[in-house]
């Protein structure tokens, strides 16, 4: 009797061992599937692809009963749900993410609070230019966001001596460090803020979120960064804060994403860009390795799988 495919974008002698009553069929997103996609009964969404190539075996794929991304948001997956078959599930990535980008998310902020992006300017033209900068010591900090990743940013805040980290998520809740606080509460918090940290996922809720309102209520000289997703944020707004010098922000994300050449995000004052590189560093691999090894350790054992969001 032959065993179910599973699609997976590592080579299968990295994952050993593996539950020998599967078939791995090791695919990364090129052009020509390996194998007949009908086989396939869980499918490992391929890394830092296109949504349509991540997307593209999923109709050939009638018998799949797991779909497992790489990837914390699975914005990207949502055009597939409605033709998932009857009780498939879709699986996000957990805490695979969050190491890498929490310390993304706590460069960009000391990069932009002491003006590291000044300073490399400043060298590549020869200038000898010191300057007084805000610390992080003593900073006011609003985490938007707090699951695996925004833990992880105050995990990381804490040796900095901040002075106060307030945390808000979708619905209030007790945590060993403190309060968090409900969405609805942001109004009354933001004024205070001085660094806000975005790390909610991207929902019908969240989208366009931070717009003037949300923006208008920080304060002066405050820094937004931003490590969720670009489409949290509208831009607008975003470049009416910066360029006028009231607000400064350090971006992972953005929106639209690639940032076009000609964008003005690019050259706004007081803005900070990394091309969407939270995830991807050497911490992915060896998380990434672990969690898809145990995902179809569980499935071989007819286990429900860890993070799931949807089903089919």
């Amino acid at each position: 009797m032959s065993t179910p495919d599973v699609w997976i974008p590592f080579p299968a002698a990295d994952l050993a061992p593996l539950p020998r009553s599967l078939t791995y069929v090791h695919w990364d997103g090129e052009d020509e599937f390996p194998a007949d996609p009908a086989r396939c009964a869980m499918y490992v969404v391929p890394y830092m692809k296109t949504q349509e190539v991540s997307l593209r075996p999923i109709p050939a794929m009638p018998g799949l009963r797991v779909v497992q991304t790489l990837t914390a948001g699975i914005d990207h997956m949502l055009p597939a749900l409605p033709g998932l078959p009857a009780g498939a599930v879709l699986c996000n990535a957990g805490g695979l993410h969050d190491t890498s980008t929490a310390e993304l998310a706590l460069a960009l902020a000391l990069a932009a609070q002491r003006d590291l992006p000044g300073a490399v300017r400043a060298q590549d033209a020869g200038r000898w230019e010191p300057t007084v900068r805000p610390s992080l010591a003593d900073r006011r900090v609003l985490i938007v966001g707090y699951g695996g990743i925004g833990s992880a940013i105050e995990d990381r805040l804490v040796p900095f001596e901040v002075a106060e980290v307030v945390r808000v998520a979708g619905r209030a809740r007790d945590t060993a460090r403190g309060p968090v606080h409900a969405a609805e509460e942001l109004p009354a918090l933001l004024p205070q803020a001085e660094i806000v940290f975005l790390a909610t996922p991207l929902t019908d809720a969240t989208r366009g979120m931070v717009g003037a309102e949300f923006l208008g209520r920080m304060p002066d000289g405050a820094l937004l960064v931003n490590v969720c997703r670009g489409a949290v944020v509208d831009t607008k707004a975003l470049l009416a804060e910066v360029e006028s010098g009231r607000l400064r922000a350090a971006l992972d994300v953005t929106d639209p994403e690639p940032l076009p050449a000609e964008h003005p995000l690019w050259r706004a004052p007081g803005v900070l860009v990394t091309p969407h590189v939270g995830g991807p560093s050497t911490a992915f691999r060896p998380r990434a390795l672990r969690l898809v090894r145990e995902q179809v350790t569980r499935f071989a054992a007819g286990e429900e799988p860890h993070h799931v969001v949807a089903r089919g």
